[in-house]
């Protein structure tokens, strides 16, 4: 029986080590590419987003539930020093519902903005217009209660009631609804200023791809050195710098902004409830100014935190250019331009 011929083995071709460097070269080059664009599109948007908020917070938020503190504290103190004058029976006197009268004009101002900086949308459109008609009814009430029926005791308390329960009637009071209005206000501003899910899985995209892509440049500075035999790269080098710079500098400017936007909460919060438990109404109106100056303050945009911003947008193209630079010019001169 006849042998089988067997046929001699041809080697394979092993692949030049420098086609494996250059792999490797390209493989970082693309690593770094998509993780630059990954990473810089969501750091910028996630911390547009916060500077979003602490502008959203300064313009609508703040007004709003202050206004509503506002006006809640203005008219209970403009009923108070309503019946004060008929009690004190310096109703009579010219004059001695002045003080009143200038309360009610601050609510009647105040329910005037807060139509243009109120948070809760329809909603809270269609609150403000019902207790502009009722305060338009409680007007009607409590204004001949302290100078028509002076000299008629018992219809002047009539009106008082009358005027008393269109104020603070629960449910259908103007207060009441005013307090409704500020609930869903404070809601809504606690949403703004708050990091949601979503801006945190945004940082987190952020930050997990700058360090790839620092990580990634270090890896291929160390691929030139060993294998190519080449000196430190200084566009990777930069790049390696810029990624680091664009994890800490927008990170950290978040921090502060968010750290505005709590105290801005926490002071909200704080004058909501010095108007919802009004004990000393004066007094109540007076913190409520201070703290609101004090907020504003707090709040005004910081120039150094808007311009961030567009140097996280350069460093991002940075990020990008400089090491399509490094190593592409690397590839080309090691390996493209000898190929040619």
């Amino acid at each position: 029986m006849p042998r089988p011929i067997r046929w001699p083995r041809v080697p394979r071709a092993r692949r030049p080590a420098g086609s494996r460097t250059r792999r490797l070269l390209e493989l970082h080059l693309a690593v770094i590419v998509l993780a630059a664009l990954v990473s810089t599109t969501a750091l910028l948007v996630s911390y547009r987003e916060v500077q979003n908020a602490a502008g959203e917070m300064r313009a609508h938020a703040a007004p709003a539930v202050q206004g509503v503190a506002a006006t809640q504290l203005a008219l209970l103190r403009a009923h108070k020093e309503a019946e004060a004058s008929v009690n004190s029976g310096i109703d009579e006197v010219v004059g001695a519902g002045a003080r009143y009268e200038a309360q009610l004009s601050a609510a009647n101002q105040g329910l005037s903005r807060l139509s243009d900086v109120q948070i809760d949308g329809e909603r809270g459109r269609g609150v403000l217009q019902t207790v502009t008609g009722v305060l338009t009814s409680y007007s009607g009430s409590i204004t001949p209660g302290t100078v028509k029926y002076v000299d008629d005791e018992l219809m002047q308390r009539q009106k008082l009631s009358e005027a008393r329960r269109q104020l603070v009637r629960p449910g259908t009071g103007v207060v009441p609804r005013l307090d409704v209005l500020q609930g869903h206000q404070m809601q809504r501003m606690s949403r703004i200023s708050t990091l949601g899910p979503l801006q945190l899985t945004g940082w987190a995209v952020a930050e997990l791809g700058l360090a790839v892509v620092a990580v990634t440049t270090l890896s291929a500075l160390w691929l030139l050195r060993s294998r190519c035999g080449r000196s430190l790269d200084p566009w990777l080098l930069a790049a390696f710098v810029v990624a680091v710079a664009l994890a800490v500098v927008p990170l950290w400017a978040t921090a502060a902004t968010q750290e505005r936007l709590d105290t801005a909460r926490e002071r909200l919060g704080t004058i909501e409830q010095t108007a919802r438990e009004h004990h000393h109404l004066a007094e109540d109106q007076q913190e409520v100014t201070r703290t609101s100056t004090a907020l504003h303050g707090r709040l005004e945009a910081e120039r150094w935190q808007s311009w961030t911003y567009y140097g996280a947008l350069g460093g991002g193209a940075l990020v990008l250019l400089l090491p399509v630079a490094g190593l592409g010019r690397r590839l080309n001169a090691d390996y493209y331009g000898r190929a040619g």
